[in-house]
């Protein structure tokens, strides 16, 4: 009768420690209650293993030239480093520039050809208003554009004068152009750009 009585108590003994959630030294996290209160769950889960529903995400480095911000024509913030591990033509232009407006029908096209390129208009060397107007007559509203009156994007990526080009490969190396740009110039860049 005492050996069973004994039985029952251990066993009721180690039911209670498992229940209570008593871990053995050593032990990095608690074991789940059904009981515990949502804080406290999500406490005793670790930050650094990711659930198994959540897939790791590659993020590509950020070159130097892409640490920036600045504004867009349409008046939104526009984050340089979201261009990163990205093929992107930067087009530098003026509103009152002859070359840029020439160049306006190639870039244009190559935007709507070269879908897995980003194009980004960067306008300078006047005024918001004068950038806009040129975005509308040119019709090349369809790209990007940023508003760079104070010339920080054009600084950030070495340009001194319009028109120019500066064709960015996903790992950061550039290369750049004078225009014009005739259609089939732009596209061999653009073609050698994306490696083909």
């Amino acid at each position: 009768m005492i050996t069973v009585r004994a039985a029952a108590v251990l066993t009721a003994t180690a039911l209670l420690v498992t229940a209570c959630g008593a871990m053995a030294p050593g032990d990095a996290a608690a074991p789940m209650r059904d009981d515990a209160p949502p804080s406290a769950a999500s406490a005793s889960t670790s930050p650094s293993t990711p659930a198994a529903s959540d897939a790791p995400v590659a993020t590509a480095a950020v070159p130097s030239a892409l640490d920036f911000s600045a504004t867009t024509l349409k008046g939104q913030r526009f984050d340089g480093a979201s261009l990163a591990g990205k093929p992107v033509v930067f087009w530098f232009w003026a509103p009152w520039c002859p070359k840029c407006r020439s160049e306006a029908p190639a870039v244009k096209s190559a935007a709507a050809t070269y879908d897995q390129v980003a194009f980004v208009g960067v306008a300078g060397l006047d005024t918001e208003a004068a950038m806009r107007e040129f975005v509308q007559r040119t019709g090349t509203g369809d790209v990007t554009h940023l508003a760079d009156a104070k010339g920080a994007v054009w600084t950030r990526l070495g340009v001194s004068e319009q028109s120019t080009f500066v064709f960015m490969k996903p790992d950061g190396s550039t290369t750049k152009a004078t225009g014009p740009l005739s259609q089939g110039d732009l596209d061999g860049h653009v073609q050698r750009l994306l490696g083909r």
